[in-house]
C-alpha cells in the first residue's frame, strides 16, 4: 500500500446516448437476461455484438475480452440478479442488484434501440450499514516512538487510498532514519528498514476479529499481489468499528482471533508482507468487515504528538512526524 494500487477497477462506459424516447423495461430486461447469458458461458465476443458502435468503439472487441474475462476470474458466475431501479439522473440507465459468485454488485446498462450504449459494475452498498464518519472509541497511535506520515489526508494528492471507500481514511506509516530515509545500507533487505520488526501496538481495548499469520515477507521493491493485507490483525470494538492493521512481519503475531485486548498489547511486528513495496504499517478503520460494503472511518487520535506538539483529537496527514 506504499505502492499506488486500488483493490479492483471496474469499467465504467458511458458513450454515445441516444437521444430516443426511453427504452422500454421490458427490452432493457432482456437484453440484460442475454448479457448475462453470455457472461456465464464465457462468450464476450456475444456481448460484443449487444453494444452499440459508439460503446464498441470505446470498448474494441480486445478490451471486451479482457474486461469479461478478468471479471470473470475475480467475481465468479452471475447467480441471481433482480430489477431495483432506474438512475435517479438519467431514467435510460437501469440498475440490477446481482448477485456473482464472490460478491454482489449493481450493473447499471443502459439501453438505447435494443443495443447496449452504457454499463457500469459498482459494489452494491447495504444501506442498512451504519456510515460513522469518524471513530467513536478513543484511539492512541499503535507504536512507540516517532514514525513518518506516508499517506494520510483527505485528497488524492496527500492519500492515494481516498480512492477506495473502505480505506479512505488510511494511513502507512514509516520510520525515517537520521539519514533522511526509510531504510539504512542499500535498502535491499526487509532488515535494512528502520520499521522492520518493530512492534505494533493495539490503539485501544477491542477483540481479535481475525489474525492472518504465515505469509512470506517480500524482497524490497516487490509485492505480493494474492494476499493484499498481507499478515494482518483486524481488531473489533464495542461500537462496530473495524480497524485493521497490515503487513505484519511474517510469524510475528502474537494474538488469536477472538481473544481480548487492551490499549498497548503487543500485537505483532512490522514487516513488509502482502502488497506492500518496503516495511511499513497500513492503519485504517471502516464499519464493517465487508470491503464491498464498507465506508472507510476517519480516524483522530486522543493524545498525539505531532512535529513535537502535543495535539488532542488529531487526524495526521502526509509528512507529519507522529509520536515520540
Amino acid at each position: 500500500m506504499i505502492s499506488r494500487f486500488k483493490y479492483i477497477i471496474f469499467l465504467i462506459l458511458f458513450s454515445g446516448f441516444s437521444t430516443q424516447a426511453i427504452a422500454q423495461s421490458f427490452e432493457k430486461l432482456k437484453i440484460f437476461k442475454e448479457f448475462v447469458d453470455y457472461y456465464n458461458k464465457e462468450k464476450p465476443d456475444s456481448i460484443y455484438k449487444l453494444f452499440n458502435i459508439p460503446m464498441q468503439e470505446a470498448l474494441p472487441i480486445e478490451k471486451t475480452r479482457e474486461f469479461i474475462g478478468q471479471t470473470k476470474t475475480q467475481l465468479g458466475d452471475i447467480i441471481s440478479y433482480e430489477f431495483i431501479a432506474y438512475h435517479e439522473q438519467n431514467t435510460k440507465l437501469a440498475i440490477y442488484k446481482t448477485k456473482f459468485r464472490n460478491a454482489e454488485f449493481d450493473v447499471f446498462i443502459e439501453v438505447n434501440n435494443k443495443l447496449i450504449s452504457g454499463l457500469l459494475l459498482k459494489p452494491h452498498k447495504d444501506k442498512s450499514i451504519k456510515i460513522m464518519e469518524r471513530n467513536i472509541t478513543k484511539m492512541e497511535l499503535p507504536f512507540n516512538g516517532k514514525w513518518y506520515v506516508v499517506w494520510g489526508g483527505d485528497t488524492k494528492e496527500l492519500n492515494y487510498h481516498v480512492e477506495s471507500d473502505s480505506q479512505k481514511n488510511a494511513f502507512d506509516f514509516v520510520i525515517i532514519g537520521d539519514n533522511g530515509k526509510s531504510y539504512s545500507n542499500s535498502g535491499n533487505k526487509n532488515e535494512d528498514y528502520h520499521c522492520f520488526g518493530k512492534n505494533l501496538l493495539a490503539p485501544c481495548d477491542a477483540e481479535v476479529f481475525m489474525a492472518v499469520d504465515g505469509i512470506k515477507d517480500n524482497i524490497p521493491g516487490k509485492m505480493d499481489t494474492s494476499f493484499p493485507m498481507g499478515n494482518t490483525v483486524i481488531l473489533k470494538t464495542d461500537a462496530g468499528e473495524y480497524i485493521y492493521l497490515c503487513h505484519f512481519k511474517q510469524f510475528s503475531i502474537r494474538v488469536k482471533e477472538g481473544s481480548k485486548v487492551k490499549k498497548g498489547d503487543v500485537l505483532g511486528n512490522c514487516g513488509n508482507s502482502g502488497r506492500s513495496s518496503e516495511p511499513h504499517l497500513h492503519f485504517h478503520i471502516q464499519n464493517t468487515y465487508d470491503a464491498m460494503n464498507a465506508t472507510g472511518i476517519k480516524c483522530y487520535f486522543n493524545n498525539i504528538v505531532v512535529n513535537g506538539l502535543n495535539k488532542q483529537d488529531y487526524s495526521p496527514v502526509q509528512a507529519e512526524m507522529v509520536g515520540q
